[in-house]
């Protein structure tokens, strides 16, 4: 599914007073690009009032509750960046990754973000990201062709 992040859903130079509204800027571009119905927005809200959603090195992946699926209407990625940086409490955040998902969607999504982020040169690439298209880019898994030519990439980069 991140790879199904789109352009519409991209905001790159966001300010925002703190995390909830961090996290409302992210609810609300969720509800533009017809994701989720205003509701949802409150069930982001409530999850990170019960546990944060940040994850490491500056990006936070704000979603709902599980009450808060039914407010859910397709699932969609939403990326914003935070260029001045948003205290998320006591960590700064530059990306928050919004997710919303009907079901266990949201599982996979965790799933293949952490793969992305884990990556420290890739997560640096998206949180420095200048444009949607890079944002896109960045967010798509590595496909197989990719993965089993990466140790190549790697000597070849070395020499």
């Amino acid at each position: 599914m991140p790879s199904d992040v789109e352009p519409a859903a991209i905001r790159l130079d966001a300010r925002a007073e703190g995390r909830d509204d961090a996290v409302r800027q992210c609810g609300r571009l969720l509800v533009e690009i017809g994701a989720v119905e205003e509701e949802y927005i409150a069930g982001m809200l409530d999850r990170e009032r019960s546990i944060s959603t940040y994850l490491a090195e500056g990006v936070a992946i704000p979603h709902g509750t599980n009450a808060s699926k039914d407010s859910v209407l397709r699932d969609a990625l939403a990326v914003v960046r935070f260029p001045d940086g948003v205290d998320w409490n006591g960590d700064e955040v530059t990306l928050a990754i919004a997710i919303a998902a009907r079901g266990d969607g949201h599982i996979a999504v965790l799933t293949e973000l952490a793969q992305i982020l884990l990556d420290a040169d890739r997560a640096r690439d998206l949180r420095e990201a200048t444009t949607a298209e890079e944002i896109v880019r960045l967010l798509r898994p590595a496909g197989p062709d990719e993965a089993a030519h990466a140790p190549e990439k790697e000597e070849e980069a070395a020499q």
